[in-house]
């Protein structure tokens, strides 16, 4: 399938879970899709860009090890994608990438996800937390910069200052996510 075969196909992606799961098994079967899929995906000013961030989503959720040959190029890429509902996808693929890195099991994600994609990571994660994203990608972000907190020392400080700061502006989901993540910090 050429990129241009699947960007017709995603025309078809909904919000649906089947029809995600559908094209998202598609991808994970077909490899080769992949680097199309990502460059769907950094189209960011078209609207098929944000299916192209749900298949993305679903296949890491399915299959994280699949997105590994692609770390550069999503981290490097991963700041230009500015719609919202490509932006929630994209941050949910990073809390799911560090997550499986600080996971007590072992993966394939803990060699292959490296400083310089953390970097990538912690960069933008705190860009959608002063932005003005949504609750979800804040939601993400700040789980995401708390397990990476646990190695750079200054981020913890950094976040807790922005949910302090943040805190009263924010919605109650925002404010329930805060709670959690300022009590794990103190605790640490």
């Amino acid at each position: 399938m050429t990129t241009e075969e699947l960007y017709q196909e995603l025309n078809y992606v909904n919000h649906s879970r089947d029809k995600r799961l559908y094209y998202a098994n598609l991808v994970i079967d077909n490899p080769d899709l992949i680097p199309k899929l990502l460059n769907i995906l950094f189209m960011v000013d078209d609207k098929i860009s944000c299916r192209a961030a749900w298949v993305f989503e679903f296949m890491c959720g399915e299959n994280l090890e699949a997105s590994i040959p692609y770390l550069d190029n999503f981290t490097e890429n991963m700041h230009k994608v500015h719609l919202d509902s490509a932006v929630r996808p994209v941050a949910k693929v990073c809390e799911y990438l560090v997550t499986a890195y600080y996971s007590k099991h072992d993966n394939e994600i803990k060699s292959a996800l490296l400083p310089k994609h953390k970097e990538k990571i912690i960069e933008a994660c705190f860009d959608w937390m002063i932005n003005d994203e949504k609750i979800a990608p804040k939601a993400y972000a700040m789980n995401t910069l708390y397990l990476l907190g646990h190695d750079e020392d200054w981020i913890h400080p950094e976040l807790v200052m922005i949910l302090e700061r943040d805190y009263q502006m924010q919605s109650s989901g925002f404010k329930a996510r805060a709670r959690h993540i300022l009590k794990k910090v103190k605790k640490n």
